[in-house]
């Protein structure tokens, strides 16, 4: 087969997803000012339906104008100071990034670990918990290096019992999944946009508590970050709407289309799509050999990790991808720290929840591999 490399991308990997007609029809809008009222009553429906998707009363929801990455950035600056204790879950690489980011600001990191492809176990978190009395407690609800769901109550409530803050990474999550902050009691939680929002990358979505608020407003140091600093972002996202910075006017445009398509559709539906596309390529990709990392109890639907036959681990495994991207324009992504060259990451996130992307993946595979 004669290699070339397809105009059109279907993007199966941990992310960014492929992005609606509309979205992208979106961004070509004429810009407004980021002062304009009517700018600003865009920005405030995309607040009050990011309300909507976390399901949270909480006020100060927005989209931070930055990726996923700085929403963390932005939490963990915000909530933690110099020599506070921190307990944070680690199920995967981007457990192992809040460790790094925290420990950058200076706090005390105390670090409960997973196998990869399992959850935490919430008995151990409690203890260590209960043990650390820490400030903050960190954890990621839906883990893209391994695609662990992580059920999220039994900790929350551990770490409310010592009065703990209450951090979540809904990264790849928020749009795919119920997403519960209030009923969970969490108290800060953020996403990206270019996971199952199907917009592209640039935009984190958060949300703090008003006792995360307060938290940030009684530091004893500023937030190392002027321009992550949530009491002067809620300048500009609060009801004054005091410049702070220029808002990504296109990116927010593009946000609102999507989140109006989230809504169409009903997040039941969307739940159920994304269920059924992920059970078509796991009986799928069964004939090739590779097998779900993930107990099925614990697995999630956007994002499946497969384990690889023997035959195609190392070298293999990146050559074959090489092959599906350059011949057929199809992006799977590999495995991460220890786990790379072992498996895959194949994301059917938002708009590329459909059984025909699964279809156009197994064809694809059953051509390289015959």
């Amino acid at each position: 087969m004669r290699k070339r490399t397809p105009d059109h991308r279907l993007l199966l990997g941990p992310g960014p997803s492929n992005v609606h007609p509309r979205v992208l029809n979106a961004m070509t809008r004429p810009l407004y000012g980021h002062l304009d009222p009517d700018f600003l009553a865009i920005l405030e429906n995309v607040q009050s339906q990011l309300r909507g998707l976390f399901n949270t009363d909480n006020r100060m929801t927005l989209p931070l104008s930055a990726t996923g990455s700085a929403g963390m950035e932005a939490y963990l600056g915000n909530l933690l100071e110099p020599g506070d204790a921190v307990v944070i879950g680690v199920a995967g690489i981007f457990g192992e990034r809040m460790c790094e980011v925290a420990s950058r600001v200076g706090a005390d990191v105390t670090a409960v670990r997973a196998e990869p492809g399992t959850i935490l176990d919430d008995a151990e978190m409690a203890a260590t918990i209960q043990q650390v009395r820490p400030r903050v407690v960190a954890f990621v609800h839906a883990e893209t290096s391994t695609g662990v769901c992580q059920p999220v109550a039994g900790i929350a409530a551990a770490a409310r019992e010592v009065g703990a803050l209450v951090v979540l990474d809904c990264v790849t999550s928020l749009g795919g999944l119920p997403v519960q902050l209030d009923d969970w009691g969490i108290d800060a939680a953020y996403s990206a946009t270019q996971k199952c929002l199907s917009c592209p990358p640039g935009l984190s979505p958060i949300s703090f508590s008003d006792r995360a608020l307060a938290r940030a407003r009684s530091r004893s140091t500023r937030a190392h970050s002027w321009y992550l600093d949530i009491n002067l972002l809620a300048g500009y996202f609060g009801g004054e709407r005091v410049y702070h910075h220029t808002a990504p006017i296109s990116a927010i445009f593009a946000l609102s289309e999507g989140l109006v398509l989230i809504a169409d559709e009903g997040m039941e539906a969307r739940v159920e799509r994304h269920a059924e596309s992920a059970a078509a390529l796991i009986e799928g990709l069964a004939s090739f050999g590779l097998t779900p990392l993930v107990a099925a109890e614990h697995r999630l639907p956007m994002l499946t990790a497969v384990v690889l036959p023997e035959r195609l681990r190392g070298p293999e495994e990146a050559k074959l991808r090489l092959r599906l991207l350059q011949g057929y324009g199809i992006e799977v992504g590999g495995g991460l720290g220890s786990l790379a060259g072992q498996i895959w990451r194949i994301g059917l996130m938002g708009e590329n929840a459909r059984i025909t992307n699964v279809e156009a993946l197994l064809c694809a595979l059953r051509r390289e591999l015959a």
